[in-house]
Order: C-alpha cells, then structure tokens, then sequence
C-alpha cells in the first residue's frame, strides 16, 4: 500500500537532489527518508533512486513517476484545501433529520426563516418519528426529544427545560370533563403516541416538593407512530394527549388545546440537535444551532410551565 509520507519523501528528494536536503526541509532524520524510498520502491516493484556514496540521481523509471507522483500530491492536496474551504465556508447543504410533529408544524417555518437570511444553506430534510441512525444514514444533524444515551454523539441542548404536559381540546373537556386527578386518566380516551413499534402507554408525572413520579398506565382507542397525527386527534376532540409543550405552544395559545393538571409536571423531554462527530460541526451548524435555540426560548416564553 502507498503511503503519502513516502510519496512526499520522494517527491522532495527528486527536487532537491539530496535525501539529506528532503529530510531537513520534512524535519525527519536522513534514515527515515531513506527508509520511506524503500518502502515506495518495494510497493511499487520499481527502483527509482541512484544512489552512491556522492551522488543521488533519478533512474528512468523513477522519471517517469516523478510526474505522477507530483501529480497525485497536488490533487490530494487540493483536496484537502477544499474540505478545509468547505468547513470554514458558511454554505452548503445540511442533511437533517428531525420529528413529525415539530418537523412539519415548527421547524420547517424556523428554517424558512434560516434560509431566507442564510440563502447559501440548502436543506435535505428527513421528517419523521422513527430514531435515526446517525452512523448508517446520510444525515449531518438529528434533532431528537429526551435524554440522549449515545455518549459518542455530540449533543447540542436546544430546550433543556422542555417537559411533556396533559392536553386536550375544549370541545373535549365540555364533552367529558377534565381529569381531576391522574387517576381519572383511566376513565378518558387517551391518544397514544408509538415510536419503533412501542406504544407510550405509561405516562410518568412529577409531584411538588420533591415527591416521588408517579406514572399511570393509559389506555384509548386511537395509537400512531407520528406525532403529529395524534396532535391532530386531540385538536379534534378524539382524546387526551401527553405532548412535548414545544409542539403543542402555538395551540395553546391558540386555544385549540388547553393543559390539563397543570399542577403536575409531565416527563422531561428535552430539544437537543445531534452530530456524529465534529467534523460536521461547521460554521452553517453552529449558526443554526443557535438560531433554533434562540426560537426555542422565544416559544417557552409565550406559555411558561407552570
């Protein structure tokens, strides 16, 4: 296998005329170079140097692939400055992935307004609320719900407060009530919301004055695995729902939904936007990430938790 050390020994050998002279200028010791020829010379079965005790010079061969070799370095080099250009450069296109619900009905207002004041980022989007796997998909960043168990990822916290809360619509509560304990769940027509095959049907709630959470097992006539759909539902008046408050602010304030035992905090379910690795942490990402931030706390504070 070719090295790019030793292709860079030799190409600064052939240019100088000296291994001495290359292995000052690559800062290694006069063996090493010599070394790295070698080995060259032994993957590529071609003798390329010359050499006596006074004197180095190229054999034909090695003339011969002095022009490729240069050749080769410039474009890898090239290569690399582009890469580099591309990081530093604010532009390009981000592959996102993200959830149903707050996909369609939030972000994708959010990053119209990104790209309108950023029109060099172009988006390729994936919307939906099957968990993305960062390592087998093309996909730059994931922006995710709940605590984050991949440690390898690195995790951007874009609403670290926001917790689950009880909701339904109006119309709802004046047909059936509204739930004066967690107890009473059992007795209402729970919309239920399944990701990867698994229903979420135990919702888990926070007492005051540190008391121990409590989770209640529900149970309806209506389950999806988009979350936006069961949003859908309960706007309609088909049940109750446990929902990010992100997702549901603008029908609260709307008056579509209302909170339900607001008294009792629901599960946290924190905003974070997800990259594999840091190189895809660019200059575009971090501007993003702190855009949405900012219309994440924007959002918070038109309807505080309780």
């Amino acid at each position: 296998m070719l090295r790019l050390d030793d292709l860079t020994v030799f190409v600064r050998t052939a240019e100088r005329g000296s291994l001495s002279a290359a292995a000052r200028e690559l800062e290694i010791s006069p063996a090493l170079a010599s070394a790295a020829l070698k080995r060259l010379e032994g993957a590529l079965g071609l003798h390329l140097v010359a050499r006596t005790t006074r004197s180095l010079r190229l054999t034909e061969e090695g003339e011969h692939y002095l022009l490729h070799a240069r050749e080769a370095l410039r474009l890898l080099s090239e290569g690399h400055q582009a890469l580099i250009q591309g990081k530093e450069s604010f532009g390009g296109t981000l592959k996102i992935s993200m959830p149903s619900d707050m996909g369609r009905n939030i972000l994708l207002g959010w990053l119209d307004a990104f790209q309108a004041r950023y029109p060099q980022i172009n988006y390729q989007l994936s919307v939906s609320d099957r968990l993305s796997d960062l390592y087998r998909q093309p996909v730059d960043i994931a922006l995710r719900y709940g605590a984050q168990a991949d440690s390898s990822l690195i995790a951007f916290p874009l609403a670290a407060d926001n917790r689950r809360v009880l909701v339904a619509s109006p119309a709802y509560v004046a047909a059936h009530g509204a739930p004066a304990t967690l107890d009473d769940l059992r007795g209402h027509n729970c919309l239920r919301f399944a990701i990867d095959d698994t229903i979420h049907e135990r919702w888990t709630f926070y007492g005051g004055n540190g008391a121990a959470p409590r989770t209640v097992s529900v149970s309806g006539n209506r389950s999806a695995d988009d979350a936006d759909v069961v949003r859908r539902w309960a706007m309609a008046g088909h049940g109750i729902a446990y929902k990010s408050r992100l997702d549901v602010v603008g029908d609260l304030c709307g008056g579509r939904l209302q909170i339900l035992l607001p008294e009792l905090p629901g599960e946290p379910a924190p905003l974070h936007m997800l990259c594999m690795h840091r190189s895809q942490v660019t200059p575009a990402v971090l501007h993003l990430r702190d855009f949405l931030r900012a219309q994440c706390e924007r959002e918070a504070a038109l309807m505080p938790l309780p």
